[in-house]
């Protein structure tokens, strides 16, 4: 079915009608709209659709202050200072996104910034201040050529924006459901939005797989960091956000973009999981990457040196180290002393400390880990994905505002500003659109489910070959381990497995290429795996790093956060474009190509 009209995003598409192998819902409550999250972009939403007059109910995986928001560091980016302007953020915006940035998605970000940061204050939260005045503190991070990084509890910036914003919705009085995976989008008969499907992991007032129904549902549930062995991100961010999208037939893109952070505190090569953020604000004020005998390797290399955009810094610490024949470098700020490091980075300092590294006296281990996800979930300006009534905001979107690379601390703001716009285009209908009692049983494919065991095969797969070096060698062994699975998972479901994608480039700004692949059988003494928790992520991280690999393997260059050792360069010619990527009704992945300026299409009137 054709999307038309004014719920529209960005282009027609039909719903496919995979879903996850789940209970049909055994309660349900009715809503106008349902956020799925409760970072910064999630309960802004929120907030600003219940303040128009919408009943809102909020859906999140875990508590209300346990998403990615509240691990933030650093700061939230906004022309806050003196001499600063929108201009001059856009311009070091436009730089770290190596060329796929869309402008008007930056412009949008970078102007109505400094306004929302204001009605974050105003909301409750509190940023640090200067000594002796009422100004705001600001800092610099890597890619920015002024001080613009808003800060509170020195390095807890996160942690004070969630606390606002979840006291400011409790005191709203807004519906919240927590403890609750989402699993599934639900759709009318005419492939519109009417709500999504969830399971309650045990508290609450509903227990078990239920339904909100709802005419407009905001994803904003989070990256995918937890695809990789080592994160940054909680153990929540399994990526079903993404993977919810592409079975309701959204497209999603730049998925090949995963930006990992330079400066991750190491803990060795076995470490796996959340690993502690070293927060780039520490290079902001003044520490250096040095190698284990204290010689400087940024300077030199870029003219912010340690201040450059992140994929730049993790690149030249992964060649560092390997041309040493190590697994990690070091930030020394030893010169700060012990004062600075208590009062401005006290979470970095006891996590350091927890670990047996005092930074005080000694240089921190660090090593790039995966960060945030610059892709996802394709919207326009209004935060509408391609599916009607759908929308998305935060990590789990693709905006067009990070391109290639995501400039530092501009996500929390991409989550205010774009928050805000997808409250305001809902509240700009006439009245909310009536969600129906219940769903009528509609055909549906349902995908294999992975055993949660092999969740950690699948997270070492993606490290060893699709992380910060990736080759065309690396990403073809990754796609056959990843199939291998696929299949198997397929077997032991006794349904057919999904055709796989083709290793074959893309050519043309508008082509396109559907995969072709096979089926397999189960091994003898293995069963399926029974619906759960642990088998759903699974599943929705096995669905999401194969479309990373597909897109990674297609994209034959180096841009931004993706380093191909067997494509060094960067090239306009060929791939100053965007992949968007669906999943097809028989389960196969189909990539597109559009050019730059056709991403993301301007919002319709």
């Amino acid at each position: 079915m054709t999307a038309t009209g004014t719920g529209t995003g960005p282009g027609p598409v039909s719903s496919t009608g995979i879903r996850l192998n789940a209970p049909d819902p055994g309660w349900s409550i009715d809503a106008d709209v349902v956020v799925v999250g409760s970072g910064v972009a999630g309960l802004t939403a929120a907030l600003r659709c219940a303040a128009a007059g919408r009943r809102t109910v909020v859906v999140t995986k875990a508590r209300l202050d346990d998403g990615s928001t509240r691990w933030a560091q650093g700061g939230i980016a906004a022309a806050l200072g003196e001499g600063d302007t929108p201009e001059q953020h856009l311009a070091d915006t436009l730089v770290a996104g190596a060329g796929l940035c869309d402008e008007t998605a930056v412009r949008a970000l970078v102007t109505e910034g400094p306004d929302a940061v204001h009605r974050l204050i105003s909301t409750g939260a509190r940023f640090d201040t200067a000594p002796g005045s009422d100004e705001i503190a600001l800092t610099r991070e890597g890619g920015h050529h002024r001080r613009r990084i808003a800060h509170a509890g020195g390095d807890a910036t996160g942690a004070e924006i969630s606390r606002a914003l979840v006291e400011a919705v409790r005191a709203a009085g807004l519906r919240t459901i927590e403890n609750a995976l989402v699993l599934d989008l639900l759709t009318d008969a005419d492939g519109h939005t009417s709500g999504v499907t969830l399971h309650v992991m045990g508290e609450g007032q509903h227990d078990g797989v239920g339904a909100v129904h709802a005419p407009a549902v905001v994803l904003a549930t989070g990256g995918m960091g937890q695809v990789f062995s080592a994160t940054t991100n909680p153990a929540v961010s399994t990526g079903d956000g993404v993977a919810l999208a592409l079975r309701a037939g959204a497209e999603v893109s730049d998925l090949e973009f995963v930006q990992f952070h330079p400066t991750v505190l190491y803990l060795g090569a076995e470490a796996e999981g959340q690993q502690p953020l070293i927060s780039e604000a520490v290079r902001g004020e003044g520490a250096h990457l040095v190698d284990a005998d204290g010689t400087r390797f940024m300077v030199g290399r870029h003219e912010l040196a340690e201040l450059a955009p992140r994929d730049i810094v993790a690149k030249e610490i992964m060649r560092q180290a390997h041309e040493q024949g190590v697994d990690h470098m070091y930030l020394d700020g030893r010169h700060f002393g012990a004062q600075m490091w208590e009062t401005r980075f006290p979470t970095i300092l006891a996590a350091c400390r927890s670990h047996g590294i005092d930074p005080v006296t000694a240089p921190i281990p660090v090593a790039p880990a995966a960060h945030y996800a610059s892709g996802g979930v394709r919207t326009d300006l209004r935060g509408r994905t391609t599916v009607p009534g759908l929308y998305a905001c935060g990590e789990v979107a693709c905006t067009g505002v990070h391109g290639a690379n995501r400039l530092a601390s501009n996500s929390l703001l991409e989550g205010l500003v774009f928050a805000e716009r997808i409250a305001s285009d809902i509240a700009s209908e006439t009245a909310a659109s009536p969600a129906p009692a219940s769903t009528p049983p509609v055909p549906r494919t349902t995908l294999p489910l992975l055993a949660p065991e092999a969740r950690i095969t699948v997270q070492r797969i993606m490290t060893a070959g699709a992380g910060v070096l990736r080759s065309a060698e690396s990403l073809a062994r990754a796609a056959a381990e990843l199939d291998r699975i696929h299949r198997e998972a397929a077997g032991r479901n006794g349904t057919p497995a999904t055709r796989e994608p083709s290793d074959g480039t893309v050519s043309g700004s508008t082509g396109s290429t559907t995969s072709t692949g096979s089926t397999a059988a189960a091994p003898a003494d293995r069963k399926a795996p029974e619906p759960g928790v642990e088998a759903w992520e699974a599943t929705n991280l096995l669905c999401v790093a194969r479309v990373l690999v597909a897109a990674a393997q297609r994209r034959a260059e180096t841009r931004g956060c993706h380093w191909r050792e067997d494509h060094p360069d960067r090239d306009d010619a060929s791939w100053r474009r965007h992949f968007r990527i669906t999943l097809d009704a028989d389960r196969a992945l189909t990539l597109h190509t559009t050019a730059t300026a056709d991403f993301p299409p301007t919002a319709a009137s």
